[in-house]
């Protein structure tokens, strides 16, 4: 039996090592996140995406998720993993992953520029486990933003509802694109 339910773990572990690949993931959190073998995992990743993994630490530093569009784009991630986490009974990883692939569609689906990688998603989510960052509602718009877990933030105000000067002006749409947007919204 415990053969058994060893082969069914490995394969459970190389199905999602080969969606982390698909989804951006580095090397590292592969290895974090399955029980394959470096040298597999290096097989595998030169399998699924024809090249070797790129070189490099992993991003180490809370602060990129507090810059303005980074902050927004990540907090809409986190927002979507932890409800998956708390709706759902699937493994955090798991639940990353459809946090992070409807992410993606979101992003996609408004042809935004996709900021957040997976890597700096799965990295995020760690960094709310180790009680680093966390989430508050912003008093403006009551959507709940990524902050530092010890930011005094009882007037917060998100990037959205205030944003920074360097964040420049909106695209204005032309009329051809303005005409589309309501013809999707029909």
């Amino acid at each position: 039996m415990s053969a058994r339910k060893s082969i069914v773990e490995d394969s459970r572990d190389i199905q999602r090592a080969i969606e982390l690949i698909k989804l951006g993931a580095r090397l590292q959190v592969l290895e974090s996140e399955t029980s394959l073998s470096y040298e597999k995992l290096l097989k595998l990743y030169k399998e699924v995406e024809g090249k070797s993994p790129p070189k490099g630490m992993l991003p180490f530093s809370t602060d990129w998720f507090m810059t303005w569009q980074p902050n927004i784009h990540s907090s809409l991630f986190l927002n979507m993993y932890e409800y998956m986490n708390k709706a759902t009974d699937i493994e955090p990883i798991d639940a990353i992953i459809k946090a992070y692939r409807l992410y993606l569609e979101t992003v996609d689906s408004k042809h935004l520029e996709r900021v957040l990688s997976m890597t700096r998603a799965w990295r995020l989510v760690k960094f709310v486990d180790a009680g680093m960052l966390t989430l508050t509602p912003c008093t403006k718009c009551g959507g709940h933003f990524v902050v530092h877990r010890y930011e005094l933030t009882d007037d917060y105000v998100c990037g959205l509802c205030n944003p920074p000067a360097r964040a420049g002006k909106p695209h204005r749409k032309t009329e051809e694109e303005h005409e589309h947007d309501i013809q999707m919204s029909l």
